[in-house]
């Protein structure tokens, strides 16, 4: 009995510590928006100061957030279960995660308080902790249990896809507000050519992944994007082609046969 004790409360603090690090970055996130430091939330600056970021998908596209801090929620009850809470893999993942939360939270101040060119700093802490948690996990390789793959992979996929579209878009917003005159070409032209990279390494994730979350998250974006660039040919037919290649690129991936392990 006295030497399953310490097994039992083996990672307890961290796993704690993970649990408030989530609610913390989700009520800093409400009151962002329910209180912005100087009179704009972040979607609302995004209307404004930012209106002119041609990347920028449509609003309803965040609405992705709900279902992300729902993901995390969902983790964060099922990693501090007892049959969890010591399990190394989730303990990595932890540490990362509240890297993840404290440098979302970072973010969250940064850019509501318009200081876009260093959110670009906390930006990348996210999603490199991110990929992080990524690659721990082993999403779409690692043999995992049905529970672990709900509460764990899918909704590290559903945050690292949205954060990589997020981080896309933060850069391009730093470049916009700083007047960045694009090297001589058009802003239009920018955001073709980033559509075009961040759907390589969507597609690179869909060859080595099979990652449907991960996926879905992109092709979501993309679509965001057309509909707000619907004035803007080039635009919006350059992301609904990516969404659309995405979309055949999964279904082969998930159709072709692998070879036995």
């Amino acid at each position: 009995m006295q030497a399953s004790t310490p097994g039992a409360n083996s990672g307890l603090g961290l796993s704690i510590a993970t649990l408030v690090a989530i609610v913390a970055t989700l009520i800093v996130n409400a009151l962002s928006n329910l209180f912005p430091p100087q009179g704009l939330n972040i979607g609302a600056i995004a209307n404004t100061i930012l209106q002119g970021v041609q990347i920028t998908p449509a609003n309803y596209a965040f609405a992705i957030w709900g279902i992300i801090y729902i993901g995390l929620i969902a983790y964060g009850i099922y990693q501090i279960r007892p049959a969890q809470r010591s399990n190394p893999t989730l303990q990595r993942v932890n540490v990362l995660l509240i890297v993840a939360c404290v440098a979302q939270i970072v973010w969250v101040y940064l850019f509501t308080m318009r200081q876009f060119g260093i959110s670009i700093v906390a930006m990348l802490g996210i999603l490199l902790a991110l990929i992080g948690v990524y690659l721990n996990l082993g999403v779409g390789r690692a043999r995992v249990s049905r529970e672990e793959r709900r509460f764990a992979h899918i909704p590290f996929s559903i945050y690292l896809g949205w954060i990589s579209v997020a981080t896309v878009v933060n850069v391009a917003s730093a470049l916009y507000s700083a007047r960045w005159n694009g090297w001589g070409m058009s802003a239009t032209a920018w955001t073709v050519i980033m559509i075009i990279v961040s759907a390589i390494i969507a597609a690179i994730v869909v060859v080595q992944r099979v990652d449907t979350a991960f996926t879905l998250v992109f092709i979501w974006a993309y679509i965001a994007i057309a509909v707000r660039q619907l004035a803007t040919p080039t635009i919006w037919g350059t992301a609904i082609a990516s969404a659309i290649v995405l979309a055949i690129l999964l279904f082969w991936r998930q159709t072709k046969p692998t070879a036995a392990a």
